[in-house]
């Protein structure tokens, strides 16, 4: 009714929505390339990180399936959301990345010491000499460095290359990406290697709906926390009227598609894993619908960051990595660490859902370890 309060989500309802979203309340058998692009992508600074999250999510799921998008140009692997690497379909991209580009120079300008180190330089000289560069053929970062430092040799070499990895709309290439073939980091232009030009209207709005359709219902400090992008808070205003408004428990104003999926928040949930940097914990403000706030500071202080997450009754609850022994004929133990004590029933289901983790990351066999309770 006009006037009415907006509903109230508890912060299991907000986690059973965006479960649904994340296709984590069950396996779906969908395309790897329609799963990609529904969750507008996958954040990728590990190559094979994308590969385990696809497993988490889709029925039957085989790495060949994305390797051959990777290798068939469909999908790429970039810096995007927060200027960091992801996987994402190639339309995306060129959709994205225009978007996405304030974010990238504010990261090197302000959020790195490379713009710093480039103060007074001719910026669209060296771009432009950049991009002749790894359209000639794709380059490692230190390859590009040194050639740019031979044109500018009063400069540091690092930043030089820096500043076009930032800069330059630029993807990996494969074999970089794939799932048991890979290799330095090598780079191009996503026109080049596309042969397609990047999206020349691009559009903040049609980014604030694609994220409400995979992370909503949420505030504005949300996409933004997903984003990096600034000022957001006009943009949802001007698409008020077509979005659906909520409060969570605190009393924050919630944003969301009027159609989109919000479970009972009782429905089950399935033990989950995922892997290291999956944007399920990585793109809201608050992240308490899918991890305790006293849980998010302690591994925080966990400087190297190698660990995945195990989602229980739809929130993380253990942390896990995988240990392998040396040697051709090594084995593989997949070690989990609880934040909390998981109880009998759910240390079983953590453990079935481990062993068919394996048959993903160690074809030969190995097996599960339940560690102590994390201190």
């Amino acid at each position: 009714m006009t006037g009415a309060a907006p509903d109230v989500l508890t912060t299991r309802a907000l986690n059973r929505a965006l479960l649904e979203r994340q296709l984590l309340l069950r396996r779906v058998p969908s395309p790897a390339a329609e799963t990609v692009e529904r969750l507008v992508g996958m954040q990728a600074q590990v190559p094979t990180d994308p590969y385990v999250g696809l497993w988490s999510r889709l029925e039957g799921f085989q790495p060949a399936e994305l390797e051959g998008l990777v290798r068939g140009r469909e999908a790429v692997r970039g810096p995007l959301m927060r200027t960091t690497l992801h996987l994402v379909s190639a339309r995306d991209f060129l959709a994205l990345r225009p978007v996405m580009q304030p974010v990238l120079e504010r990261g090197f300008m302000a959020g790195s010491p490379f713009g710093r180190r480039l103060a007074g330089m001719d910026l669209e000289a060296l771009l432009a000499y950049g991009r002749e560069l790894v359209e000639g053929r794709p380059r490692t970062t230190a390859e590009l460095g040194v050639l740019l430092q031979e044109r500018w040799p009063d400069r540091d070499a690092q930043s030089l290359s820096y500043a076009v990895r930032y800069l330059v709309p630029v993807i990996q290439v494969p074999p970089r990406g794939l799932w048991e073939t890979s290799s330095q980091a090598t780079w191009t232009t996503a026109e080049s290697w596309l042969g397609r030009p990047l999206s020349a209207d691009p559009s903040p709005e049609t980014v604030v709906f694609r994220y409400l359709a995979a992370f909503g219902p949420a505030s504005v400090m949300d996409v933004q926390a997903w984003s990096w992008l600034t000022r957001l808070g006009s943009v949802v205003e001007r698409l008020r009227p077509r979005l659906r408004i909520f409060r969570d428990e605190a009393g924050k104003e919630l944003f969301d598609l009027p159609d989109a999926p919000r479970p009972d928040p009782e429905t089950p949930a399935p033990v989950r894993f995922l892997p290291q940097f999956d944007n399920l914990v990585l793109s809201h403000a608050d992240r308490a619908r899918v991890v305790r706030d006293d849980f998010r500071r302690r591994l925080l202080g966990d400087a190297n960051q190698t660990f995945g997450s195990v989602l229980v009754d739809g929130f993380m609850a253990a942390t896990w990595r995988l240990a392998r022994t040396a040697g051709a004929n090594g084995s593989a133990t997949l070690r989990v660490t609880p934040l909390e004590p998981l109880g009998k029933r759910n240390v079983a289901a953590v453990e079935a859902e481990g062993i068919q983790l394996l048959t993903l990351l160690a074809p030969g066999g190995g097996d599960v370890q339940i560690l102590p309770v994390e201190a």
